[in-house]
């Protein structure tokens, strides 16, 4: 699942709506819907997750946080290391060989490290 996947299922949820119904609404088939949640589609394009955002009554805070888990949800990300030094090129490896073996708390250790250290 991703992150975006999991935030929409949340918020359909808390509003008692249906796979069903977001699907109708949005005019995809209630399979992508669901695909969606579970990370086995590609990432939602911006129109579209617009669309998830009007149609969940999301508004502007709670907008933008969905939309920053579409950018964030690709399930097969791409890292082009090519310009980068030899030390980004062993983590980039690094990081593909071992992340199924991190959990969820090592997974938020790595990123709000990093993420401080980038602001």
């Amino acid at each position: 699942m991703t992150p975006f996947g999991e935030k929409m299922r949340e918020l359909r949820r808390v509003r008692a709506l249906t796979q069903q119904q977001q699907a109708d609404y949005l005019g995809v088939s209630k399979a992508y819907i669901s695909s969606l949640e579970r990370g086995a589609r590609g990432q939602p394009s911006g129109p579209f997750v617009d669309q998830i955002c009007a149609w969940l009554g999301l508004i502007w805070d709670e907008a933008e946080d969905l939309k920053a888990l579409a950018a964030l949800s690709h399930p097969k990300p791409t890292i082009d290391v090519r310009a980068g030094s030899p030390e980004a090129v062993g983590l980039a490896n690094l990081l593909a060989q071992n992340i199924d073996r991190l959990d969820p708390v090592d997974c938020s250790e790595i990123s709000q490290d990093i993420l401080r250290r980038l602001k």
